[in-house]
């Protein structure tokens, strides 16, 4: 049976003296105080109000939300839908289930709007499944022929559902709303059909904005960007959205000063960049080494946080993370040390970047810090201070660590931590300790740990090892030349040039070519190989010869 609308839904957009007064938590919390004093359930229409700011007026207050909400005996209607509708939009979504779970073990009965909440929250969390049997249940209540609801519906099968019951639901909607458009054309071109979301973009007897950034992205994700530039240059009216499409795209493919150009024109036309413009560039900058405008986007950043926005910490981790990479550690530890909320991707991208550029003693400490100021460390922050360990030399440190990261933390190795404990023993010049710690490794060993011993090997001059290495080598990499120069330059460090022969003839009979080499080097931010290719005379570089 269908329950009727009640009344309490009309309180969605009514906005008393109490809801005016609730502008932010401290307020919020204030009025909260006194309705306990008068007794806190005994106002059911101040209740609805307060509910209401802080799941859906207020942002961020969605946790307060949640415990007044636990507080009231007895939830009305109109609050059950209002915290749904809160949940489903939170960073947590899953108190959306949750929450309609509870309702239906209290009987009260969902309508139109219940489920629209519902099937949002299904479509964030890929709750495919679930999300089959709320259709059901929309069906069995008599929903499916409500407008929205049937939008949304399309909106879940589209996205993460069953793309033919969307293309039905399509189809029996009468087509008149772009809504419905948008979201089947999203569809498909998230899940990479773009050539029947081209087809129903082209269709669409009318383009929202929605439609056309969907596109873009689309060809974008794909790497396809002349139709993205295509359709991009096209749109009637672009926004944040159209741009960080575009600019995200040319840094997946690879074209860092198409999106440098692309975001210059974004700022030229006025169009203020946000933080997935920021991610991206910095991204760009970070994956090509350039620092100069690395620099240029945390002045970017400067002027967003004078416009007072919040930046997440996400953008300050990527910052440091860029700063790393570019070699500038001193300026990715001066805004390491001036982030006030870290999480642990924070810590992460510090002892990377620390580890990476052999600062050894540093990356262990700051570990050790990050521990004890009860941060839980994960996968990344065990490599960086295995790295370390390494690097310095020290063997019972980076034992301690390795073992750690399983008694202690419960994180089972994975192959990049086996290489660096392998890469720790071959420099110590523990040979056969590092043999037999890969012989008890409990997956197999790739190719990189095998040619980490030979190279130990190779250092250490121990040629029977390095033999036994460079056979396991071959087992598992397809003849690449640099396995054989290694073994080769071992047997001729020690004099053994029959050795060296039966390398050579290992190379000539598996058709092993050695790639010629060169230099890359940075110069005015593009790669000086391009310049001297295109100059004459060409440069010759120096290779290793067998």
């Amino acid at each position: 049976m269908r329950r009727k609308q009640t009344d309490n839904i009309s309180y969605l957009h009514q906005r008393s003296s109490l809801w005016q007064n609730c502008t932010n938590l401290q307020t919020l919390k204030q009025i909260h105080a006194r309705m306990v004093i008068n007794g806190f359930n005994s106002n059911r229409s101040a209740l609805r109000e307060i509910i209401y700011a802080c799941a859906v007026a207020l942002a961020g207050t969605m946790d307060y939300a949640h415990k007044l909400f636990s507080q009231i005996s007895e939830p009305d209607f109109f609050m059950w839908n209002t915290m749904l509708r809160g949940s489903s939009q939170s960073p947590n979504p899953l108190n959306t289930i949750l929450l309609y779970t509870q309702m239906e073990k209290s009987n009260i009965l969902p309508d139109n709007y219940t489920f629209s909440f519902v099937l949002k929250a299904c479509t964030r969390l890929y709750l495919v499944k679930l999300g089959h049997g709320v259709h059901a249940r929309v069906v069995k209540y008599g929903f499916d022929s409500v407008t929205f609801v049937r939008n949304t519906l399309i909106y879940f099968h589209a996205n993460c559902g069953d793309l033919r019951i969307a293309s039905a639901l399509f189809d029996g909607s009468g087509k008149d709303d772009v809504v419905v458009w948008s979201a089947l054309t999203a569809g498909y071109a998230r899940r990479g059909e773009l050539g029947m979301a081209r087809w129903l973009f082209d269709k669409m007897p009318v383009k929202d904005l929605v439609s056309w950034n969907v596109m873009i992205t689309g060809y974008a994700k794909k790497g396809k960007m002349e139709s993205a530039r295509e359709l991009f240059d096209r749109v009637p009216k672009r926004d944040v959205v159209s741009w960080n499409a575009m600019i995200s795209g040319y840094v997946l493919s690879g074209c860092h000063e198409k999106a440098w150009d692309m975001f210059e024109e974004m700022r030229s036309v006025g169009e203020r960049p946000d933080e997935v413009t920021v991610l991206g560039l910095v991204s760009a900058c970070a994956d090509s080494g350039d620092l100069n405008n690395g620099k240029k986007i945390h002045e970017t950043l400067v002027e967003i946080i004078k416009n007072k926005k919040n930046l997440s910490t996400m953008i300050w981790n990527a910052l440091i993370d860029m700063y790393a990479k570019c070699g500038s550690i001193e300026s990715a530890q001066e805004i390491f040390r001036g982030i006030t909320e870290k999480d642990v991707s924070t810590w992460n991208s510090m002892l990377v970047g620390l580890a990476f550029h052999g600062h050894n003693e540093q990356t262990i400490h700051l570990f050790s810090d990050m521990c004890r100021m009860r941060y839980k460390p994960n996968e990344i922050s065990f490599v960086a201070v295995l790295v370390a360990c390494s690097h310095a030399g020290k063997v019972e440190e980076g034992r301690r660590y390795f073992n750690l990261m399983r008694d202690q933390y419960g994180i089972e190795p994975n192959i990049k931590h086996y290489g660096c404990m392998v890469d720790m023993l071959g420099r110590a010049g523990l040979l056969n300790e590092a043999f037999k710690f890969v012989e008890a490794m409990e997956m197999e060993p790739n190719g990189i740990i095998w040619r980490t011993l030979l190279a130990a090997c190779r250092i250490h001059g121990d040629v029977e090892l390095g033999s036994l290495a460079s056979e396991q080598l071959r087992k598992v990499r397809c003849n690449e030349s640099g396995d054989y120069i290694l073994l080769s330059n071992l047997y001729a460090s020690h004099g053994e040039w029959d050795g060296v022969q039966k390398v050579r003839k290992l190379m000539d009979d598996g058709e092993v070519k050695k790639d010629p080499g060169h230099s890359l080097v940075e110069a005015d931010s593009k790669p000086l190989l391009k310049f001297l290719l295109d100059s004459k005379p060409k440069v010759k570089s120096k290779r290793n010869e067998i």
